[in-house]
């Protein structure tokens, strides 16, 4: 038996972490050792009784020529830690995974990478600080992690991949088990220019207890984690938790004190994460400048009336507008207002959001 087939079992079987296959490897040499001690043997260390049974009686557990026929089917792979594509700062963690299974590539580049992290479904303005400070962070050289969920998640991947620069998906259940099932053709695009990664055997169902496991990976991959949105009890405020712990560099991102989903960011930055206006502020801890963009070709300004440039003045790029701040504003009536925000719609200035607010493009 190999020290890879070892791992898998190990990693497939039930009751069994990598802290106590660890703490099992420095008494018995390595993972091969540890799968032919007698259960005497496994008893004396400690272990609880489930743990024992669960090592003693692997073979009826774990179908070993089956979770190596599903890795090599996917066309992935299996990275022990002693590889030299292992993520140097993931070895450091209190529990790194034992192995990992990988669908892609990885490079020495994604050793320096930012984790970006935030809700489920993120503001106008969590989304558009997302597609913008992960552009920019990634045309400036760094590698994008972050766990494909939905919302900032795929926001982070597809705006990485848009600066035609790699990323790295951490999921939270097997390659076979893809969460959610609407990204699988972003994960096929990840894994051409990155890495799609999980450390549960290939056939594990996504459920509560793997995402916060997956969350230390993607906190511990890289020195520094982005918030961009949290709530305080949401899991990208569990995942900034394991950074902090990790002695990782925690960035947040402000938002509006009234906005449940800058509750968590803004208490971050009350305790010590380093406050982001810019790509720049993250770039400065990794002693990186942001690279200049290459020169567009510029495109003539839509001709506007004084009513429609007033209008549009009225709007902001971030926090979108009400019609009533708008008819307040500027004194016009509603259905002046209208009229010209479907005008600057038309011309592609101006973007309706749920609810009759608006915001420019």
């Amino acid at each position: 038996m190999t020290e890879t087939e070892a791992r898998l079992i190990l990693n497939c079987l039930p009751k069994i972490g990598p802290i106590r296959v660890r703490q099992l490897m420095e008494r018995f040499g390595d993972a091969a050792s540890i799968l032919r001690q007698p259960s005497e043997k496994l008893a004396a260390t400690g272990l609880p009784r489930s743990a024992v049974q669960s090592l003693s009686n692997w073979q009826s557990l774990v179908d070993l020529d089956a979770e190596l026929r599903a890795i090599e089917s996917f066309g992935a792979e299996v990275l022990l830690p002693d590889d030299e594509r292992f993520p140097p700062m993931l070895r450091e963690i209190h529990d790194p995974p034992l192995l990992l299974y990988l669908w892609g590539t990885l490079t020495p580049q994604d050793h320096h990478g930012i984790a970006v992290v935030g809700p489920r479904k993120p503001s106008h303005y969590g989304e558009e600080c997302t597609k913008k400070l992960t552009y920019q962070l990634a045309y400036a050289g760094l590698t994008i992690i972050s766990g494909l969920a939905r919302g900032v998640d795929t926001l982070a991947h597809q705006s990485a991949l848009a600066a035609s620069q790699r990323t790295i998906a951490v999921l939270g259940g097997g390659l076979q088990k893809l969460y959610p099932p609407e990204n699988h053709g972003l994960a096929e695009r990840i894994a051409q220019n990155g890495a799609v990664l999980s450390e549960f055997p290939m056939n594990r169902d996504p459920d509560k207890q793997t995402f916060p496991i997956r969350n230390r990976i993607v906190a511990g991959w890289s020195q520094g984690l982005l918030v961009v949105e949290a709530s305080q009890t949401s899991g990208a405020m569990i995942t900034a938790n394991f950074a902090a712990e990790q002695g990782r560099t925690v960035f947040a991102v402000p938002g509006p004190i009234n906005r449940v989903t800058s509750c968590g960011t803004n208490k971050l930055i009350q305790q010590g994460a380093r406050l982001v206006l810019s790509a720049q502020d993250v770039l400065d801890e990794y002693q990186l400048l942001l690279p200049l963009a290459p020169k567009k070709k510029s495109e003539p300004t839509p001709q506007l009336s004084e009513r429609e440039a007033h209008i549009l003045g009225l709007t902001g790029t971030i926090d979108e507008v009400s019609l009533d701040f708008l008819v307040d504003k500027s004194g016009l009536p509603p259905h002046q207002i209208s009229s010209s925000l479907l005008i600057l719609e038309m011309k592609k200035l101006v973007k309706q959001l749920p609810g009759q607010r608006f915001v420019r493009l």
